[in-house]
Formats: C-alpha cells, structure tokens, sequence
C-alpha cells in the first residue's frame, strides 16, 4: 500500500507504475511522489513498513540519493514545503546490495557510493514520470547485470501464500526450514524477525482485506495495526488518503 498523505494536503501528488514483465518478480512498483505547488507549511510523510527496499532519487537535488528501508513501526518524515522523488520498490529480499548503505530515515545528504543513482538522476530529473520509466528500468536491470538484484525464493513463497500463514511455525514449514534456519535467513534477507515481517506484511495486506481473513479477531487486528503504523485502524482511514 502507498504510505499515509494526509487528506488535507492538497498540492501533493502520488503516482505509481508497474515494471515490464521481466521485471515483476523483482519490482513491485517506480513511484513519484511531489508537490505541484509550493505548500504553507511542512509536510510531513507518514511511511509505512513493507520489508521493501526502495532506491530513492530527489529530483530537484539530483545528487541527493540513497537506498531505504523501514523496519518495523512507521516513521514520519518531514519533506519540507516543496519536493519531488522517484523511486524503485524492491520486493522483500530482492536486494543483495551492500546492506551497510541501507538507511531507515530521511535522506537528505548527496550520495556517495558506487551505484549509477545520481547519473540516472541527473539524466531523467527534467523529463515527466512516463519518460522516467524507461531509465529506471535500466538502472534495474543494470542492478540484475551486477547480481545486486535477484528472485529471492524464501520471501516470494511467503508473499504469494501469506494468506494461508498464521504463525511463525506456518512459514517455516512452508519453505521448509528449522525455527532457528528460518531467524537466521529471514533476518539476514530483510533485517526483520520472521514474527516482525510476518506482522507487517499481514497489517499490509489488511488495507487490501477484510482484517478477519489476516487476523484471529478485532483485538489483535487493533492492536497489531496500532503497533505499526502508530494509529488505530479508524484513525489511519480518517487522516490518510489510502
């Protein structure tokens, strides 16, 4: 699910697009998201966790870039009263780069690793969101092409079968290994616990569902729901476009 903007924040735009096909087990999205006009006051982006690592690119400051992640509560980010980013999501545990260069924050510094992200920033800041799409998708691939991207088995098994996991005991049958392998792998894979990820991609998956197909009743959806994204359910739906 796209992360929380406020309702009452109307100069701010979201836009999401699909990869090709080629890409779409490593992929789940390019997004923008920017302000169309100068707002009054800061705005602050509510993100959500999602086990999903995303390359991100600020197109007004093009050397400002840099590879995220959250972890397991969402953070509220404040972008200031005028910007525009690009950006790849990455499935859970798609992303074999350097895990050192992954930040759970606002990045606001230039980058200063060894990725193309600045060129490929440089390169697309001036032309729309459409005409981006061809240049991320070659910044993916280049990524496939240098093995820092690739099919992740584990996580695409508990992805495409979350509906039929319960616990933590479930997924570990599930892709066949021990309580102890499953820590080790999943923690080394996303920086989650298997009971951290598992009650992030279900709070995620409840935006899409009935909270009773993911949850064993209105408590625990509750509590699981606050537990991540900082509100009640009721709440969440109130202030955030979603």
């Amino acid at each position: 699910m796209k992360d929380g903007i406020d309702k009452s924040v109307q100069a701010v735009e979201y836009s999401e697009a699909q990869p090709p096909s080629s890409l779409s087990g490593l992929v789940h999205c390019f997004w923008e998201l920017k302000t169309v006009a100068e707002l009054s006051v800061d705005f602050e982006y509510h993100a959500l966790p999602d086990a999903c690592v995303n390359i991100l690119l600020n197109q007004i400051e093009t050397d400002i870039a840099g590879i995220t992640a959250l972890r397991t509560e969402a953070e509220v980010l404040n972008l200031g009263k005028s910007f525009h980013y690009v950006g790849i999501q990455f499935y859970p545990g798609v992303w074999q780069g350097n895990k050192e260069e992954i930040v759970d924050c606002y990045v606001g510094t230039p980058y200063s690793g060894n990725l193309p992200l600045i060129q490929t920033s440089k390169k697309i800041a001036k032309v729309d969101f459409d005409t981006k799409l061809q240049a991320l998708t070659d910044l993916v691939e280049w990524f496939v092409e240098e093995g820092l991207v690739t099919t992740n088995v584990v996580t695409e098994k508990i992805l495409t079968q979350l509906d039929e996991l319960h616990s933590v005991a479930d997924m570990a049958k599930l892709v066949k290994l021990s309580p102890r392998q499953l820590q080790r792998t999943i923690k080394q894979m996303t920086g989650f616990s298997p009971h951290d990820l598992l009650k992030v991609l279900r709070v995620q998956q409840s935006f899409k569902k009935h909270y009773l197909d993911m949850f064993s009743d209105q408590s625990h959806y509750i509590h699981s729901f606050r537990r991540v994204t900082g509100y009640t359910p009721s709440k969440y739906a109130a202030k955030f476009d979603v």
